[in-house]
């Protein structure tokens, strides 16, 4: 797999987010100390379907990459913020959910937040009305 994910259409898409979400699952197994058995007896399944789905094999459902992330104690979310930069056709680098997910998570929750309220600020204030800047304050 390249160093940075990205994808031109649906299936592609798909097909690289389960990639990484395999990737992700194998190595947050492999650091919990949990054989693949384990996990697939505590979601469910049959070993054999646990390397299918760290393999990354299309055929694999997102509910079971979500049910063995959620045995891990992986957010869902490790899915869905590459996902915004692989639908858009752009690079994201694959060690920041290994090694800076948490980060990353917390300064996208802010980005989006603070996008929201910049947007109904806008939507509150008198046309033509600027807020100070920070420059002139």
């Amino acid at each position: 797999m390249s160093r940075y994910l990205s994808a031109q259409s649906g299936h592609e898409l798909l097909d690289e987010m389960k990639l990484l979400s395999g990737r992700t699952i194998e190595e947050r197994r492999k650091h919990a100390r949990i054989t693949q058995r384990q996990l697939a007896g505590t979601i469910g399944i049959g070993a054999r379907w646990i390397r299918e789905i760290e393999a990354g094999n299309p055929r694999s459902t997102i509910d079971l990459h979500i049910k063995c992330a959620a045995a891990l104690g992986l957010p869902v979310s490790y899915l869905l913020v590459p996902l915004l930069f692989m639908e858009s056709d752009m690079k994201f680098p694959v060690g920041f959910i290994v090694d800076h997910f948490a980060g990353l998570k917390d300064h996208t929750i802010k980005c989006i937040g603070d996008y929201y309220l910049e947007t109904l600020g806008k939507q509150v204030r008198p046309a033509g009305d600027h807020p100070p800047s920070a420059a002139g304050a």
